[in-house]
């Protein structure tokens, strides 16, 4: 190998930041990272004992289990969305139900913090789609302009799209301007 190879110099952080950035831009990624962090805080808050000072607030309601089920079933359907990019529109509509069912069932939706993260997953899942390669284009090709061949051989595409197209209303006339009343057929004079 040369000295100018690069082959054996690429760091390994920048391998793999580009196997990364490879992987997150072939699925939804985003919207599985926001539906997992909605999911988050929705399966904490009644579980948790906050501490405000000297006070403690406990979030621990009836509806601890349901609000168990919603934060898990968003985080999964996040990694869903990061695996199986294929689901990513019912994952996306499961998302926003979940999120919308967590409002009366998880504290407003952990505290509406969870509630937003989730929809806003949810919505960017379904509104996702894998990108398409772009063709490769072939050069045009053009002729050689050699002085043996004949001219007739380029007259036809040598200058194709070269000229004005014919404007409506043309009909072959010199124009169709009345000086009289200004009317000019929708054209202006130079045309």
């Amino acid at each position: 190998m040369s000295p100018e190879s690069t082959g054996q110099n690429k760091h390994n952080l920048t391998v793999y930041r580009r196997g990364f950035r490879t992987w997150r831009g072939n699925r939804p990624f985003w919207a599985g990272l926001f539906t997992m962090l909605g999911g988050a805080p929705i399966a904490y808050f009644p579980y948790a004992d906050l501490q405000l000072g000297n006070m403690t607030l406990a979030m621990s309601t009836t509806a601890g289990a349901g609000s168990l089920i919603i934060g898990v079933l968003l985080i999964t359907l996040g990694l869903t969305m990061w695996f199986h990019s294929i689901v990513r529109v019912f994952a996306g509509v499961a998302a926003i139900l979940l999120a919308l069912i967590s409002i009366p069932v998880a504290n407003i939706g952990g505290f509406v913090i969870g509630f937003l993260l989730a929809l806003i997953g949810g919505a960017l899942s379904i509104s996702w789609a894998p990108g398409e390669p772009q063709p490769e284009e072939e050069a045009p090709r053009t002729a050689p302009l050699d002085k043996q061949q004949p001219e007739s051989e380029y007259a036809e595409g040598a200058l194709h799209g070269a000229t004005v197209p014919p404007q409506p209303g043309d009909h072959g006339t010199a124009s169709t301007y009345d000086t009289a009343s200004g009317y000019d057929g929708g054209t202006h004079r130079a045309g």
